[in-house]
């Protein structure tokens, strides 16, 4: 038995793969995600050698982003598998647990992708009914669920995680009614996607929620599900941490907002918060002596700020790498105090051509201002430049993708 070291794109080499270019039907990638998990690794293994039967053929892609020796567990451990056992060890985390699994979706060569945990948590044993069941529907999507007859999350320790848990199960399928209809457990990591019914390249991650990402932007049509019983960890702490948690709410803003119609009533709420600082600084400026004009314009600003930090966050998070924020910090105080510009002019055309009454043409011009300054915001803020370089984090991170390391057993 020998072992040889190859890159991701060698994955789909003939040559490595055997007799035949293309997997044979019901052929399974199993992709895990992985941070310091090398307690688990063996185990792991030796549960999915012990659970997928020879007949289906199989591969193993570790995606790791860890600080530990995980990666040289794996490489060691893979010895002992049947299987093909791939480690892509990514320098930098881009995206979060996410963001590994759409790198094992990239480097998969099998009909289907079944993603799960490095922890024992989803049982490795479930791995060969996903796919079967997949088969049986037809799906393009199987989730393995807590909340259906046979399934149960006895393995999630504490009051407190299951409560949240509850929560964001709730809160997910509250915003999502139509999208994740037929899915009971949308917080699931163990699941199994049809190649052909996912493109790595339409998500975009952030956090450890991936089903989530996959079922709102690229969603299959046809959708079934696996009763599983969540097992406690074999080894390790859980990763989970209220920095996750905000992650999981910020990616939830992103995803709700995608749709222009859904940026623009956000872009609303947030404009009415916007006067809350605003007041805010117009009565301590007067009240330190300022004069209330002067004073105005600068309050002005205080809410200018704050809507372009809501507005990064929550309407254009993913657009934010196509220039530098102080680029588009500048756009948008510009477009912001140009709304005020243009308001006092178009409401005396109103009132004085037009003959509307004040309270009217003031409703008027803010519906008018609103939309242009939405419209604005989106063309000359968050809309790539042609040809241009990008400026943010994102394309950075996606330049330092992983360097791998492929571990695999050829005869």
């Amino acid at each position: 038995m020998t072992y040889e070291s190859t890159v991701p794109g060698e994955l789909s080499d003939p040559a490595l793969r055997g007799a035949s270019p293309l997997p044979e039907p019901g052929a399974v990638t199993i992709v895990v995600p992985t941070f310091n998990e090398s307690a688990n690794i063996r185990e792991l293994l030796r549960q999915i050698t012990a659970s997928v039967p020879a007949r289906l053929p199989c591969e193993v892609v570790f995606v790791d982003d860890s600080t530990d020796d995980t990666p040289e567990v794996i490489r060691d451990a893979a010895r002992d598998c049947p299987y093909p056992v791939t480690v892509l060890h990514r320098e930098a985390p881009v995206g979060g647990l996410g963001g590994a699994v759409v790198e094992g979706i990239r480097a998969a060569t099998s009909d289907w992708i079944v993603v799960m945990d490095g922890d024992l948590q989803h049982p490795p044993a479930l791995v060969p009914e996903l796919v079967a069941a997949g088969e049986r529907a037809p799906a393009g999507l199987v989730v393995a669920s807590r909340y259906i007859k046979g399934g149960s999350r006895e393995g999630l320790a504490g009051g407190y995680r299951v409560a949240v848990s509850r929560a964001a199960t709730w809160l997910t399928k509250t915003l999502f009614p139509h999208r994740l209809r037929g899915i009971s457990d949308p917080m699931s990591g163990f699941f199994a996607i049809r190649r052909s019914a996912v493109t790595a390249d339409v998500l975009k991650p952030l956090g450890y929620k991936i089903l989530l990402e996959m079922a709102v932007r690229a969603r299959p049509r046809q959708v079934t599900e696996v009763p599983f019983v969540f097992q406690e960890r074999f080894a390790g702490e859980s990763k989970s941490s209220a920095q996750e948690g905000f992650r999981f709410l910020r990616h939830l803003a992103g995803l709700r907002t995608a749709s222009p119609v859904a940026r623009m009533v956000v872009f609303g709420l947030i404009g009415a918060t916007g006067f809350v600082p605003n007041l805010f600084g117009l009565w301590a400026l007067t009240a330190a002596g300022m004069h209330y004009l002067p004073a105005e314009i600068v309050a002005n600003q205080f809410g200018v700020a704050w809507n372009f930090l809501l507005i990064e966050h929550l309407c254009f998070r993913d657009r934010r790498q196509h220039r530098h924020w102080w680029d588009r910090a500048g756009r948008f105080a510009l477009l912001a105090n140009a709304d005020l510009v243009l308001r006092i002019p178009l409401i005396a055309l109103l009132v004085g051509r037009f003959g509307m009454s004040a309270l009217t043409a003031t409703a008027l011009a803010l519906v008018t201002t609103f939309v242009l300054r939405f419209a604005g915001t989106e063309a000359l803020v968050y809309l790539p430049r042609k040809g241009g370089r990008t400026g943010g984090g994102a394309a950075t991170g996606q330049g330092r993708r992983a360097r791998s390391r492929t571990a695999r057993r050829s005869s």
